[in-house]
């Protein structure tokens, strides 16, 4: 399975990750497997976007939109990389089992800056779940952030920077996720999925 992203003409570079070893192969022939590198603008035009903007809220870099065909399993591993702007108030991570508007979301992952929470949540058949609630916000503003998003036997494993934060038990079967959306006030750096 791999991930592309890349930044408009003109934007620069977008780092991303292409690993296939757990999903039978590359996602493109040539390249190097599984690694990090920076790849140019020229890239075809089905590739997922996620151009560089100015640190601010609602970053025009947002939402952004990832296919997942094959869904996701156990060891799957979403890692979002990104800047919290100064006058940040929310961001999510969802999981969704469709692409139409209203679709099924398996997980819910939304840094409230203006709660000082983290929010874990699905949308199922139209009504959200019971909310869980993360212990503190690991989230600053003004500040990177890396998080992984892992799938586990039970459910799905939020690490933010070194520590694990919380873990959210499977409502929806993983299998289930097409779509991974990132979106809310955030520079988003990178996507990848291995």
């Amino acid at each position: 399975m791999g991930c592309w992203a890349r930044w408009p003409q003109g934007q620069g570079l977008c780092q991303v990750w292409v690993v296939g070893v757990e999903r039978g192969g590359m996602s493109q022939p040539g390249l190097p497997h599984p690694a990090s590198y920076e790849v140019p603008a020229a890239i075809p035009s089905s590739a997922t976007a996620c151009p560089r903007s100015p640190a601010m809220a609602g970053s025009s870099n947002v939402p952004h939109k990832t296919s997942l065909p094959e869904g996701i399993r156990v060891g799957t591993v979403m890692r979002i990389r990104g800047v919290v702007p100064n006058k940040a108030g929310r961001f999510y991570v969802n999981l969704l089992c469709g692409e139409a508007p209203g679709s099924e979301a398996a997980l819910h992952f939304n840094p409230r800056l203006d709660e000082s929470t983290v929010v874990f949540n699905t949308l199922e058949q139209g009504a959200w779940g019971r909310e869980e609630r993360g212990t503190g916000i690991p989230f600053q503003r003004g500040q990177p952030f890396d998080v992984l998003l892992i799938a586990t036997d039970e459910g799905f494993k939020a690490v933010v920077g070194d520590s694990e934060y919380h873990h959210f038990r499977y409502r929806i079967p993983p299998a289930r996720v097409r779509l991974l959306e990132v979106g809310g006030d955030l520079q988003l750096e990178s996507v990848s999925v291995f």
